[in-house]
């Protein structure tokens, strides 16, 4: 009767039980062209946001509830943009906490 020889082989060097280091992953640069893209829209609306002030510095009288004052046109638009997203989430809270 012979014998059995049975033969292992590996990929590792004789001798070092170790793994070989895998390679790093390679980068990605998915993100890039979406930082462009806010920074060109970000840019594009800072421009219109300071032509809007710079053509609207005629003075306006606004009536309040307690009083008349007269301000530039921009801050009234401004104020009253304000208020508008004020009451905007103001209202979609009230909406969120009765869905619960």
């Amino acid at each position: 009767m012979r014998p059995t020889v049975c033969v292992v082989t590996t990929s590792f060097p004789t001798g070092d039980p170790t793994p070989p280091a895998a390679s790093p992953a390679p980068k990605r640069r998915g993100g890039s062209v979406g930082r462009t893209l806010t920074g060109v829209l970000l840019v594009v609306v800072t421009v219109v946001l300071v032509l809007f002030v710079v053509f609207n510095t005629q003075t306006v009288r606004v009536s309040l509830v307690f009083g008349v004052v007269d301000l530039p046109l921009v801050v009234a638009l401004l104020a009253a943009a304000v208020l508008g997203a004020l009451i905007v989430a103001l209202l979609s809270v009230r909406a969120r906490r009765r869905e619960r």
